[in-house]
């Protein structure tokens, strides 16, 4: 199956997806500061470069799209028509690659979490409570 955008328009459209400030990544950083929790943003010094960081908890927050990084959802399982060979191995590497800075900042002492974009939804803020009650 052919792509509905042509060359010019699809790399336009491309060009739009970003890695930081998403609108899921919004959504948890306004969730919890409503919370008062403090944190800090895309610390490079980490695996991953996580979304949120509290160095006082030593928590860090992955917010994932369920598309890009293969989440058992509906629209984590979905796999485009268009060039699905590719779409197949893109998703399986950046799994790859969660999984083993999930795996680094756990060696380094750090709780990771990851938050899906399906899970926005509903229940955020009863999850968001649970990751800051102490441990």
């Amino acid at each position: 199956m052919t792509d509905v955008f042509g060359p010019e328009k699809r790399s336009a459209v491309m060009r739009r997806v970003r890695a930081k400030d998403t609108g899921p990544e919004m959504t948890v950083r306004r969730a919890l500061t409503a919370l008062g929790a403090r944190y800090r943003l895309h610390r490079k010094d980490l695996p991953g470069s996580p979304d949120i960081v509290m160095p006082g908890r030593k928590l860090t927050i992955f917010v994932h799209g369920c598309f890009w990084h293969g989440h058992d959802c509906v629209r984590g399982a979905r796999v485009p028509k268009a060039n699905a060979d590719y779409w197949i191995a893109k998703i399986g590497r950046n799994q790859a690659r969660d999984a083993r800075n999930l795996a680094a900042l756990a060696e380094r002492g750090w709780r990771a979490e990851v938050v899906w974009e399906c899970e926005l939804k509903g229940g955020l803020d009863a999850r968001l409570r649970a990751l800051l009650a102490p441990q």
